[in-house]
């Protein structure tokens, strides 16, 4: 563990400023408040906040931050309070730690709707002070890098969480090199077998061709001598997560990577840059599509830089990133670079982006979104990297890599983008699915009376785009997505004994974030949240028991000693739905949903209704329910439908063509469920596809011909 003179040394080193005499006071007393306390590696648990503070020295971060690292589980796990930390290092240092502990206590990875609403409170944190932020990335960092010594399930989970959040955080902040190594070590945890594959096939590659780095390093040096321009050449092999990634994305074996070394040139001024970029277009071929100029459209983050690739040594492709110095500091630390200190004051960085004009601009797209949207849209904006387009008045309007037309048309307003007929991309006519590029200029066509599109969903990449389409088509289809959710809750407050009245609705809106009992089922009805999740909202512990797994012979209740129940083939009812018996000769009892035709037929026979409903609780994946489609005639798309039902964990257990056309299949499918919502959520996937034309529930009144002869 690093001693509390080590760590001051690493302060004063660039803050000889330094209120040391704090800094010794607060490591003693989070030393004090920890002692006893070990850590899964059998290390004093202080060690950890010592390490974090540690991480963070070396982005030069002004004092407050540093003891708030080293005191940042203090009041989480020990007997200090919010009013102890206060009361010895102020306000800002007890508001940093609160922070980081309230972030600590937020559980990213569960449920879609809480971990929306805990990625809002996340946003709310940065929004208060990214220091928090900051000190957490830095707790995450060094959690992962001693993740080993934790339980797997919980490596696995930690890693998971990691890679889904923390690491894009991190690159979205512009801490690429975090983002990098986060990334890694939940590589190493997630696949371990494809990491070490990664970097078998690294050593191999080294044995083959030698030092290559070493080489092209001096080549690029070389080039600028020849032509006087004063800089540092650094590179470096990417990391094996780096590779994993483009082998996946590209579809390729290792064997056919190309750019998985990285360069970088540091120059004195931004004249330099350009001077180093002419210097090596010179002396090597530039591969086309991959140059983007960072200098002159810097990303929100502050970052700038030049990044080219170019076929170097042997034919091999090279990335070059080329940037000044004070743009490479930038690059390093992103939005903390504005906290940074250099010998005792506040770094004056030009290219420092101010942390609050960062928040705001990430906090305009998010406006009016509901929880789902909201984690949907930081999702999108911590993946994404930039293009830069212009209007045809020569404003620059920025948006994620591989946005379309409509992507543009929302980015200027809701409006434009909701009544867009066409684009024009540098005077052209193009479609709205087209893909756009650095530089170019875009011109949207509007008309009056149009309105978003089902299929626009699948167009637009932006989380404002599909915020605004979704919100469209709800108001559209709201009546019957508002008597759909009705229903859907019907079922699912059944199921717990409960009935879902307009109070019962109105309380569960408001505490999920929504406007009102309307506006809940309307979203029921649109697949956008899930029943089972509104019921844990209103009674959590009851929700807990309707979770629990029913045995099969239970599945149906209201039965005798001695009967048998079986599902009508006629209708197929699965659980969720209201269902009556009939008893017949020999077959015991035949469950119907209680809308099935063939009781009409049965009206004058009472004494052979049996009144039945189903055991409350999670149903095995196991009540066949036949759909009947229509669907495009295309390559790929049959796949593509087994596979949406894949993903809604349901299975396919039969399918038959019933018409073949030359642009269309109508086809039956059986498919295995637990229950009425998980029915409701395969149709709804499936109904999305802009492949699927139709798809209806089959209710075959000729298979009850079979019931009625065995009476």
């Amino acid at each position: 563990m690093i001693d509390v003179e080590d760590l001051v040394a690493l302060v004063t080193a660039y803050n000889p400023h330094s209120n040391t005499d704090k800094l010794r006071e607060a490591y003693a007393f989070g030393a004090d408040m920890h002692a006893g306390q070990m850590r899964h590696s059998g290390e004093p648990y202080f060690t950890h906040p010592v390490a974090v503070a540690a991480l963070l020295t070396e982005q030069r971060l002004d004092d407050a931050t540093i003891i708030t690292a080293l005191l940042h589980d203090t009041i989480e796990d020990t007997r200090a309070s919010y009013s102890d930390v206060e009361r010895r290092f102020g306000t800002e240092v007890a508001e940093l730690v609160d922070g980081v502990t309230k972030l600590t206590n937020l559980q990213l990875s569960s449920s879609e709707t809480k971990q929306a609403e805990n990625f809002r409170k996340l946003f709310m944190a940065m929004s208060k002070d990214l220091r928090v932020i900051l000190v957490k990335l830095a707790d995450r960092l060094h959690n992962m890098r001693t993740i080993k010594y934790q339980q797997t399930d919980k490596q696995v989970k930690k890693s998971r969480e990691t890679m889904d959040i923390y690491a894009p955080l991190a690159g979205r902040m512009g801490m690429q090199w975090m983002r990098e190594e986060l990334e890694d070590l939940s590589f190493r945890v997630l696949n371990p077998e494809g990491r070490s594959s990664i970097i078998r096939r690294f050593i191999t590659l080294q044995r083959e061709t030698g030092d290559v780095i070493h080489k092209i390093t001096h080549d690029i040096r070389l080039e600028l001598d020849r032509v006087g321009i004063d800089a540092e050449v650094f590179g470096r092999a990417k990391k094996p997560y780096s590779i994993w990634r483009k082998m996946q994305e590209k579809g390729q074996g290792f064997s056919r990577l190309s750019d998985i070394y990285g360069f970088r040139v540091i120059t004195e001024d931004e004249l330099d840059c350009y001077l180093v970029l002419g210097a090596i277009h010179q002396r090597w071929k530039a591969v086309p599509g991959r140059f983007k100029d960072y200098i002159s459209q810097p990303k929100s983050n502050g970052y700038r830089s030049i990044h080219t690739t170019v076929s170097g040594r042997d034919g091999k492709q090279v990335e070059i990133q080329i940037r000044t110095r004070q743009m490479h500091e930038v690059a390093e630390s992103g939005v903390a670079a504005h906290w940074s200190y250099r010998d005792g004051v506040r770094a004056e960085n030009p290219f420092a982006v101010d942390p609050a004009k960062w928040i705001t601009t990430l906090s305009e797209r998010f406006d009016d979104s509901s929880n789902t949207d909201f984690l949907e849209h930081m999702k999108l904006e911590m993946y994404s990297d930039q293009v830069f387009c212009f209007t045809p008045k020569g404003d620059v309007i920025k948006l994620p890599k591989g946005a379309t037309p409509l992507d543009y048309a929302y980015g200027i307003h809701t409006r434009i983008g909701d009544s867009c007929v066409g684009a024009k991309i540098d005077g052209v006519r193009v479609p709205l699915w087209t893909r756009l590029k650095n530089g170019q200029s875009v011109e949207i066509i509007t008309a009056e009376g149009q309105r978003p599109q089902a299929t626009w969903l699948d167009i637009v990449v932006t989380g404002r785009a599909k915020s605004a389409i979704r919100r469209s088509l709800r108001e559209e289809n709201r009546e019957r997505y508002i008597k759909l959710g009705a229903e859907l809750a019907r079922v699912a407050f059944d199921h717990v004994g409960k009935k879902a009245t307009d109070k019962a609705l109105r309380t569960a809106a408001k505490q999920m974030g929504l406007e009102d009992g309307e506006e809940l089922l309307a979203r029921l009805g649109s697949a956008e949240l899930s029943a089972r999740d509104v019921v844990s909202t209103l009674y959590p512990e009851l929700a807990a028991r309707e979770g629990e797994e029913v045995e099969q012979e239970r599945a149906v209740l209201g039965l005798a000693s001695d009967q048998t129940p079986t599902r009508g083939t006629c209708c197929q009812p699965v659980p969720g739905e209201r269902i009556v018996g009939i008893t017949y000769r020999g077959q015991g009892v035949v469950v119907h949903a209680i809308d099935c035709p063939t009781l009409v037929e049965l009206e004058n026979q009472p004494d052979r209704w049996v009144d039945l409903h189903w055991h409350t609780g999670l149903h095995a994946a196991i009540y066949t329910v036949t759909l009947e489609m229509t669907i495009s005639n295309d390559a790929g798309v049959l796949g593509r439908i087994c596979t949406l039902i894949g993903e809604q964990k349901a299975n396919i257990s039969d399918l038959h063509f019933m018409d073949r056309k030359p642009d269309f299949y109508r086809l039956e499918i059986d498919v295995d469920l637990r229950d009425v919502e998980h029915l409701h959520m395969v149709m709804t996937a499936l109904e999305a596809d802009n492949d699927v034309a139709e798809v209806a529930r089959v209710r075959n009144a000729e298979r009850s011909e079979e019931m009625r002869a065995a009476q």
